[in-house]
């Protein structure tokens, strides 16, 4: 249903499924939920699963992905640049300093998704992230430290099945529970299993994907940061 065969094939004959991929007409297979638009399959192709140790980056995807409740990605990655324009590219330090009237402009902001509860979520993620970097430096060295290890030499998932069976991890529990610990919002297990994906914490493009390689030597490369070091 998601998928179709890019291997070598005659003219006439019809693709065949593989479980979880889809081809576009040049051939090349991706992830079945990539398919809707071309800014989702470059999303696909050049953000999600590449590790990521940008602290803006990282607190932008935190954020969005609570603004993606009960919504579709693509609803969001459609309005990231209003987004981004909105929430002073979500620089922690000076989103740190919205107050209520800031709220209600949001509230106005047609370009984003006007709910309140996720607008105040976001600048109150933001003071607490000022909080983590003076404890661990950096937002990067804290969310790592939450990255699963066994992710690193476990097989690739290679069914659509398999993907849409997980939907939160022991690690992503234990990063949203002390994320709430420490006065955070919207950031449940399955939202902090999203952003374990999305930045590459763990990689979860299916077997076949014309990504997957690539973000598993990405990862491979990638240093892990770690407290107290500065970016």
């Amino acid at each position: 249903m998601f998928s179709r065969h890019n291997g070598p094939m005659a003219e006439h004959q019809q693709p065949q499924p593989v479980a979880g991929l889809f081809s576009d007409d040049g051939g090349c297979r991706r992830c079945f939920w990539c398919e809707a638009s071309p800014l989702y399959r470059h999303y696909h192709d050049h953000e999600w699963g590449f590790p990521v140790d940008d602290d803006r980056r990282l607190f932008e995807k935190l954020c969005l992905e609570g603004f993606q409740a009960g919504l579709s990605w693509l609803t969001i990655l459609n309005k990231r640049g209003a987004f981004r324009a909105a929430f002073a590219n979500f620089e922690a330090q000076e989103l740190s300093r919205f107050d209520e009237k800031d709220v209600l402009r949001l509230l106005a902001d047609k370009g984003i998704v006007r709910h309140r509860g996720k607008i105040e979520s976001c600048i109150n993620n933001a003071r607490r992230v000022l909080e983590l970097r003076r404890e661990f430096g950096t937002l990067a060295a804290y969310v790592w430290s939450y990255a699963p290890q066994a992710a690193l030499n476990r097989p690739a998932v290679n069914t659509y099945d398999a993907v849409r069976a997980v939907t939160a991890t022991a690690a992503s529990q234990a990063l949203s529970r002390d994320l709430k610990k420490r006065g955070f919002s919207f950031v449940g297990p399955t939202t902090m299993y999203a952003f374990m994906q999305a930045m590459g914490l763990v990689n979860d493009h299916i077997a076949g994907c014309h990504v997957h390689d690539a973000a598993a030597r990405a990862r491979d490369l990638f240093t892990v940061p770690k407290a107290g070091e500065t970016p």
